[in-house]
């Protein structure tokens, strides 16, 4: 309906329709209808006319409304709202009813390949929390953009090279020297994290076993002998491991060895050298000039010891992911990397690619609790929680469901007794004891929910204000659905199955005494059925989007 009236706008005014975003949004208030199209304020800019003008004419355009529509009318500053009849929502039930899963997708990605890439942490040690809420952003946002359409590609990529590999076989070295009774200090820029005890024992007892009696100088070069590899590649074990029981799992692992492997660090400098991009300075070092490109200072991509730096390892990393002629790339990073995304941009655009393909979320730290007080987290410091034992705290659905429940860019602090309590007050629990409610009702009817019978006409016996709002709340997640899938915003999905089920929790304590859901009415009893149903469908539905469970039956605490 819009996208015709629009693209009649577009002729009459000589325009290119694919160049008129139509999208939809939804009101903050009931009074401004169900969905508000915004395009008449972008259009005002091109156009040079005021954006009511325009909203005035895409309205005229639009003739007969389609048979849900109730009607559609012009708001300032320029928004076309349309409002959708009551009996509409509840029809949209029946697809829900029949086949869930389904009713939750759309093809408003129309098969764009996406490469989200995300957690890659340094493979130097276990996974903490901080990295816990990155891996649940990037998998959650994965699996909204795939049900939105999207073909989505995951990649995990791995920093196994470097200082930080060096520093980790020089902390095991020293570990393993330790277990043999000798008295080495670790060196200043050690990891002291006590699992490097561990691994120093497991590479010990291994049938090829490296000798710590020899001095670590003697192994070879000090991020690729033996040591450093075999820790770098046990540890990498153990966070995929620790993903995987987050039900994270990755289509790709890259490494960054790789890239000097297959030459490409070296072939992409050159590349910028053959463009007059790289200059050298009198120490030796060589710079990038990423402020031809929109950067506030100049880049080191060659120490004056000639080595590369992390930034080169990264230019190279990206052209690779250009070349794979993806539509977009989505990298999820750390609030800590703000200061890095004009210069990679930058990179991105001297080589000839469209930086605006590279889309980089930012993820604000998290702060642990413990019966009050803070917990430390820190990779090179002895003592910090892992993201292993978060999980086995509290559980997957947990963890998963309260790291979304705050925007990506919000600090949050993540209370463990909250999350590890049986109470409404715990948000993953609220929501499936939601869910588990309304299978009980079900249960009480003495059905199954594949039973309930769908009719049209049962609609008007859903009076309840609340029910309206719950009909439309279910009806409407497909939306949502979109919305969080093109805006990179899952928590979208966990904020909407919350209010959802506020919604249904107040619904069915107001009126338990007064006018039950299983009313002795046949056709209230049937009609609400239908709704608890569908209730139950999308918040099974939703909660499997962000991965987490849906249990049918479920207690309180005391």
């Amino acid at each position: 309906m819009l996208t015709d009236a629009v693209a009649q706008l577009a002729v009459k005014n000589g325009l290119s329709i694919a160049h008129i975003p139509v999208q939809v949004e939804q009101p903050r208030f009931e009074k401004q209808g169900d969905f508000a199209c915004p395009c008449a304020l972008a259009l005002a800019r091109v156009l040079h006319r005021s954006p009511m003008d325009i909203a005035e004419q895409i309205a005229g355009y639009i003739g007969d409304l389609p048979s849900e529509v109730e009607k559609v009318e012009v708001a300032r500053p320029g928004y076309i709202n349309v409002f959708i009849k009551p009996g509409a929502w509840f029809d949209m039930l029946e697809g829900l009813l029949n086949d869930p899963a389904r009713f939750i997708t759309s093809d408003v990605g129309d098969d764009m390949s996406v490469l989200i890439e995300f957690v890659s942490a340094n493979p130097t040690g276990p996974l903490h929390v901080g990295h816990a809420r990155g891996a649940i952003l990037g998998d959650a946002l994965a699996r909204v953009m795939a049900a939105a359409g999207f073909a989505v590609h995951k990649e995990y990529y791995l920093n196994d090279r470097g200082n930080q590999i060096a520093a980790l076989g020089r902390s095991v070295h020293v570990r393993g020297r330790q277990q043999h009774g000798y008295d080495d200090e670790l060196p200043e820029n050690a990891y002291k994290g006590k699992y490097l005890i561990d691994i120093a024992k497991r590479i010990m007892e291994s049938p090829d076993a490296i000798g710590f009696k020899l001095q670590y100088e003697t192994l070879g070069e000090p991020d690729s002998n033996p040591l450093a590899t075999t820790a770098s590649r046990m540890l990498q074990e153990e966070i995929k491991k620790d993903l995987e029981d987050l039900d994270i799992r990755f289509d790709n692992w890259f490494s960054e060895r790789s890239l000097y492997r297959e030459k490409r660090v070296e072939q992409v400098l050159t590349r910028l050298q053959g463009k007059g991009l790289l200059y050298e300075l009198q120490d030796g070092a060589v710079m990038f000039r990423s402020t031809a490109f929109g950067d506030d200072q100049d880049r080191v991509v060659i120490r004056s010891n000639k080595q590369p730096t992390y930034f080169a390892s990264d230019i190279a990393y990206h052209d690779q992911k250009f070349r794979r002629g993806l539509d977009r790339l989505i990298n999820i990073w750390g609030a800590d990397h703000h200061g890095y995304i004009p210069r990679m941009h930058a990179a991105m655009k001297a080589l000839g690619y469209d930086p605006e393909k590279l889309e980089i979320i930012l993820v604000q730290m998290v702060s642990l609790v413990q019966g009050g007080k803070p917990v430390t987290m820190g990779k090179r410091s002895g003592d910090y929680y892992t993201l292993r034992q978060l999980v086995e705290e509290v559980g997957k659905d947990a963890v998963r469901f309260i790291f979304l429940t705050r925007k990506a860019d919000a600090q949050m602090e993540f209370d463990i007794q909250l999350a590890r309590s049986r109470s409404l007050e715990n948000p993953v629990y609220y929501v499936q004891y939601g869910h588990a409610r309304l299978r009980s009702i079900i249960a009480k009817a003495e059905l199954s929910i594949d039973d309930i019978e769908f009719r049209p006409e049962l609609s008007r016996f859903l009076q309840h204000p609340e029910e309206q709002q719950l009909i439309k709340k279910a009806a409407m997640f497909p939306f949502t659905v979109e919305q969080a899938a093109l805006t990179r915003q899952p928590h979208l999905v966990a904020f909407t199955l919350m209010d959802m089920v506020k919604t249904f929790h107040s619904y069915y304590t107001r009126y338990k005494n007064t006018d039950k859901v299983l009313s002795r009415d046949p056709d209230k009893r049937a009609a609400r059925l239908v709704m608890t149903a569908a209730l139950a469908r999308i918040i099974k539905e939703g909660l499997n989007l962000v991965g987490v469970s849906a249990p049918e039956v479920m207690n309180r605490e005391p």
